[in-house]
């Protein structure tokens, strides 16, 4: 497996990239530019990075069997090296749409799928919801689906609400703490995923989620799938990162069957 990081300058935006792939070079052009024709698109949580762990292990299981298969991940607005200051939903989804133009004018590819955790689960239903298709396959671990409500009583800190309330900013996050806005804190309010409809999407769409998640309560997922005819694996005894590798490989193996790979 070989890694490769580069930035998609574009629309005023520059979002930090990496491709995993058994060969990362490029070696002609047009749809024989790569020697692969599938890209899975993943993303990160909240305070994460495009460096973390769970794609990386993600990866590596995708590509021993898979020599078509290449994954790219990047890094959330204000999140891991990312230049923005300002956190905002509009940004995130336009990081989305930019590394999918990207994928499919760079890399030849239209093949692509969604492989999404936590925040990102909430930020690529949003995207699918209002891009059908772009995905052929979407996975999401753990979505955040009931995201305002999983920042303000999993994430936020006693007082964040009553500084946000006076106008302040708030540091929040894990890795890495990401500043905050009342503005940003309302566009999650207003834009609730669970209100929207996704039954014409949901065959192909799957969600994992343990049953023991500290930060999503698993019974979001239960509750949205429900709604949506969607198919829900629970993972016993996984938490909200999978630190056990075995259910952590479970899950992954969950996901690959899922998109039709070896």
């Amino acid at each position: 497996m070989n890694t490769k990081y580069f930035d998609i300058n574009e629309s005023g935006h520059s979002i930090r990239c990496k491709l995993y792939a058994n060969d990362v070079r490029r070696q002609g052009m047009g749809s024989d530019a790569y020697a692969f024709d599938k890209v899975i698109l993943a993303g990160h949580g909240f305070g994460g990075h495009m460096d973390n762990k769970a794609t990386e292990r993600f990866a590596e299981r995708v590509l021993s069997k898979n020599k078509d298969v290449a994954i790219m991940t990047f890094n959330l607005p204000c999140h891991g090296n990312d230049v923005k200051k300002k956190l905002l939903l509009e940004d995130c989804i336009a990081y989305i749409e930019l590394a999918i133009s990207y994928i499919r004018d760079e890399f030849g590819v239209d093949e692509i799928y969604g492989f999404a955790i936590s925040f990102s689960g909430y930020l690529f239903l949003k995207y699918v919801h209002e891009h059908a298709g772009d995905f052929k396959k979407l996975v999401l671990r753990c979505p955040a689906v009931r995201a305002y409500e999983t920042l303000v009583h999993s994430i936020m800190k006693a007082g964040d609400m009553e500084a946000l309330d006076k106008g302040k900013e708030v540091l929040i996050g894990f890795d890495r703490k990401i500043k905050i806005t009342k503005h940003y804190l309302d566009q999650l309010a207003k834009q609730d995923v669970c209100k929207l409809d996704f039954i014409d999407l949901a065959d192909d769409i799957l969600v994992i989620h343990g049953t023991a998640d500290e930060v999503v309560p698993c019974e979001y997922s239960e509750s949205f799938c429900e709604d949506n005819v969607i198919e829900l694996v629970k993972i016993d005894n996984a938490d909200h990162r999978f630190r056990d590798p075995l259910l952590m490989d479970k899950a992954i193996k969950y996901t690959i069957e899922f998109m039709g790979l070896k």
